[in-house]
């Protein structure tokens, strides 16, 4: 029996014992699965705007009642805080039911879950039960705040858990419930969706800030452990087929779901994942097969991701990333509308900057226009709607730094994708594919072209020996390519190498690009060397052939750089943990932050980005080829022990290991913006990660028991990633050092990898002739007809422009990658609020301000080395600032911040 206390006094116990006498044993209809939600980092612990939870002590004995054993009761009172969520579809009726089931005090069924069993029965507690009741306010918070009253047995002990049963029609977003015991304050940071009781009958549960090892676990929680999981796995889903959007069934799949045959042959995609071609897991969504290719799926409605992976009330109102990604074509065709002829390039320099100066006329009716990222300025000015954009950072710095050799050579470095630049280490530059198939394999770049260059600085001998050359290397990548994306409409496309002299003071020089298209049925190879040039002709030359290198550039960053190594690596990462970890997990609890909205983004990006005849196909220059190309990278070079930042630089030769340098690492160009403020933030992380690991396991045996984390790791490996299961470079779990390295490698990929090639997407390629997306004509000098040779002489400027992605194409980019490098309200940093269970803990508590107070440090040296004009690659006149890897930003685009997660 149990009492319930309203807004306006204490019910009658014998009113509370009738209300919740049919709660004490499930109808058999009802399928008792505990379901279990992953703990979301906390905001701050400031209980202002929060009710605190009182106890008090009671003695319910009814007086005259015979007993053996007078038990006496406390009082525990505490507030849940929740957000209300849609009314379900077809259920808009139920609102007024909701409203008297908030009015009677039945909105939530709360139960509480002792952490301990009975030390004399040695059996599982009773549940403390009541129903939590809506409590009114006329505040300006958006939060709701249901109050729950219990009586509770003096010796109930610890409460490991909560049990919830949502009442309502409606899906209701709990936040967060806190009881405050004479034991202590207990938090259940929930953060998750819960479906009506019509829906899923299943009370969820929620864990206690409380993390445990498995072997750890108190008696009463283990079977809920492993219950949780089991639901998460989909071992006690009852449906088959498509999952529902309340279900937080994790599970993989391939990419099939790219593709859309049944709406057009054209649009017809190949499965990514499995041998043909190679590539992580996705969420699986359980859909119907395509009618047309039993391989693909279909594309219709929403794509499922597990419900407590959607994006939040918060960030889905004011990012509205889910709706916007879904409804970015639709815009683009009101962009499209305007123009005569979308295939048309920009006639002259001076109408591409009237896009920031006096924008675009736009159709009445600018739809999802307004309610793009800040930085996209929709106005109305008389009676005209019109799109301008507001000046990426680039161009108000130095509207002419793009055209300069310079700063073509600094970006490689502190720029967009400072992540291919590597060291020359053999010579001569050679190809290593098959010379039957693709011709020559020798490069066209030679001593004398190098030496020349350089100006008799040093012979190539000496460089190579100094390490001194440098490359931008998409030759043998992209080779495979060439003959397959010309036969795409409108996009060109070479092979190329690009060729740096390292200078004395840390900047680089570029010496020489070589174009290359292979030979096909009717012609033989072609391929040219480009310098930088000294009279007219070679000077727009080089400007060609440097508009093709930065395309090849932009594509491999968005595909590879960002998309695959980022958002589709992480993705197996937490599908296992969710399914392998509990909730109560401390590896759980310290990677969560860093899975947060991942899945969902992908999801948005697999329906409108990386598609069939997406933003991605439509305006990069491999098209359709986009995520075949993606596949074949990951299959050639991805390796897991190289994705934490020291090895990737010395894979690329960029640093050398050094036990007496800051870093352990000893950088080849010292001034390297990305690796120099990259590895403070990698050793702030590692040594957080340090510092947790060994607190909860501070004997190795305790990691090779540990099942669930073996199991996670496991999946990983062989599931997740299992096109590459049996590379024998996966680090194996057995000592605190692995675990070190494998999760501060995840943390980094997730934080700080993602920021440094994300939240500078408009500030480079918003001025997109920095950074053209694709290229649309070859080289004036590549078989050329004699009308193309009178223009590319009289008309230079218009080659180059015919070169550009086209208005349509450079629009649609700009427009995308505004939203793309927006920080939403919401977004949670690295070093800014620490995730519930770390508060509790007092040795990780303390261990997170150390970490907290590195990202403060690190801020200052950012904003420090910004200013010192002896780093050319970072200060100077008109020189944009690296401030990618700067942990806290303000909303919206600022070309810093590093989120704890890939959540756009």
């Amino acid at each position: 029996m149990f009492c319930k206390e309203s807004s306006s006094g204490l019910q009658t116990l014998s009113i509370a014992k009738s209300l919740s006498s049919p709660f004490h044993k499930p109808s058999p209809l009802i399928n008792p699965i505990w379901t279990g939600r992953r703990d979301k980092l906390c905001r701050p612990r400031n209980l202002g705007g929060r009710c605190k939870v009182t106890a008090s002590q009671s003695n319910s004995e009814p007086k005259g009642n015979i007993v053996k054993e007078k038990v006496k009761k406390i009082k525990v009172k505490g507030y849940i805080q929740a957000e209300e969520g849609t009314v379900l579809e077809g259920l808009r009726w139920s609102r007024g039911l909701d409203d008297i089931a908030d009015i009677a005090g039945r909105s939530l069924l709360v139960e509480l879950i002792a952490a301990e069993n009975d030390t004399r029965t040695l059996m599982e507690k009773d549940p403390v039960e009541d129903y939590a009741q809506r409590v009114w306010f006329d505040g300006e918070s958006a939060d709701e705040k249901y109050e729950c009253v219990f009586d509770m047995p003096e010796d109930f002990g610890t409460v490991g858990a909560i049990r919830i049963q949502n009442q309502h029609h409606r899906d209701i977003f709990i936040k967060e419930m806190e009881l405050e015991l004479p034991s202590g304050s207990v938090t259940f940071s929930c953060h998750s969706w819960v479906a009506p009781k019509s829906v899923d009958p299943a009370k969820r549960i929620f864990f206690s800030s409380k993390s445990y090892i498995p072997s750890a676990t108190p008696e009463t929680l283990k079977k809920l452990r492993k219950e949780e999981l089991e639901t998460l796995q989909g071992k006690n889903r009852k449906k088959v087929g498509e999952f529902a959007k309340h279900e937080r069934v994790y599970d993989y799949d391939v990419y099939n779901d790219v593709g859309d045959p049944d709406k057009d042959d054209e649009l017809a995609r190949p499965v990514i994942g499995g041998l043909s071609h190679p590539y992580p897991r996705r969420c699986k969504t359980g859909r119907k097969r395509s009618d047309k290719d039993p391989s693909t799926e279909k594309r219709e409605g929403d794509f499922y991701v597990p419900r407590d992976e959607e994006f939040s009330t918060t960030k889905g109102t004011a990012f509205t990333g889910k709706a916007i990604l879904a409804a970015l074509p639709s815009v683009f065709t009101q962009v499209e509308s305007i123009l005569l002829d979308p295939k048309s390039p920009f006639p002259h320099f001076k109408s591409i900057e009237d896009l920031f100066d006096v924008g675009i006329n736009l159709p009445k009716d600018a739809g999802l226009l307004p309610m793009l990222p800040k930085l996209i300025k929709v106005i109305s000015e008389a009676q005209d709607d019109l799109l301008q954009f507001d000046p990426p950072i680039l161009l108000n710095k130095d509207r002419f730094s793009w055209i300069r050799d310079d700063e073509f050579a600094r970006q490689t470095l502190a720029g967009l994708n400072p992540y291919c630049i590597q060291l020359v280490t053999e010579w001569p530059l050679q190809s290593k594919l098959d010379p039957a198939v693709y011709g020559d394999p020798n490069s066209l770049i030679t001593w004398e072209i190098v030496e020349k260059e350089i100006r008799g600085v040093m012979s190539v001998d000496e460089a190579l020996k100094n390490k001194r050359l440098f490359m931008l290397d998409y030759h043998d990548l992209l080779l495979p390519y060439v003959n397959k994306v010309r036969e795409l409409d409108d996009t060109m496309l070479y092979a190329s190498r690009t060729l740096f002299f390292l200078s004395d003071d840390s900047t680089l020089r570029p010496v020489a690009i070589e174009l290359t298209r292979p030979p096909d049925v009717n012609r033989p190879q072609w391929k040219q060397v480009f310098t930088p040039g000294y009279d007219a002709t070679s000077c727009w030359l080089w400007k060609l052939a440097k508009t093709h290198v930065v395309a090849h550039d932009a594509g491999y960053h968005q595909l590879i750089s960002h998309w695959l190594r980022t958002h589709c690596c992480m993705e197996p990462y937490i599908i296992a943990a969710n399914r392998q970890l509990s909730a109560m997990h401390p590896i759980f609890r310290l990677l969560h932050p860093h899975f947060r909205y991942t899945m969902e983004i992908n999801a948005r990006a697999r329906q409108s980005l990386v598609n069939a005849g997406g933003i991605i196909e439509t305006c990069f220059w491999p098209g359709k080829y986009s995520l075949e190309l993606s596949s074949d990278v990951y299959g050639k070079l991805w390796r897991f022990d190289k994705e934490g930042l020291p090895a990737d630089l010395i894979n690329r030769g960029l640093a050398v290991e050094d036990e007496k340098a800051e870093h352990g690492v000893r950088l080849t160009i010292p001034d390297y913006p990305f690796a120099n403020d990259g590895l403070m933030l990698w050793d702030a992380l590692k040594e957080w990660i340090t510092d947790y690991v060994n607190h909860y396991y501070p004997d190795a045996g305790l990691i090779t028991s540990d099942e669930e984390l073996q199991a996670w790791w496991s999946e990983v490996k062989n599931i997740g990633h299992g096109d590459k299961k049996d590379e024998p470079w996966w680090p194996e779990l057995k000592t605190q050092d692995d675990l070190i390295g494998v999760a501060t490698t995840i943390a980094w990929v997730a934080s700080g990898h993602h920021a440094a090639v994300n939240f500078g997407q408009y500030g480079y390629g918003g001025y997109f002739p920095n950074r053209p997306t694709t290229t649309r004509r070859r080289m004036p000098v590549e078989e050329p007809t004699e009308e193309e040779l009178k223009e590319f002489y009289e008309e230079p400027e218009k080659v180059l422009l015919k070169t550009f992605p086209s208005q349509k194409q450079a629009t649609q980019v700009m427009v995308t990658l505004d939203l793309l490098s927006t920080h939403s309200p919401d977004e949670e940093y690295l070093g800014e609020e620490p995730e519930a269970s770390w508060v509790d803990e007092p040795v990780i508590f303390a261990a997170y301000e150390r970490f907290k107070g590195r990202l403060q440090y690190l801020e200052g040296v950012i904003d420090e080395r910004n200013v010192n004009v002896s780093l050319k690659n970072r200060a100077g006149a008109g020189v944009v600032k690296y401030e990618l890897l700067k942990p806290i930003s303000e909303p919206g685009v600022t070309g810093m911040g590093v989120p704890y997660s890939v959540s756009i």
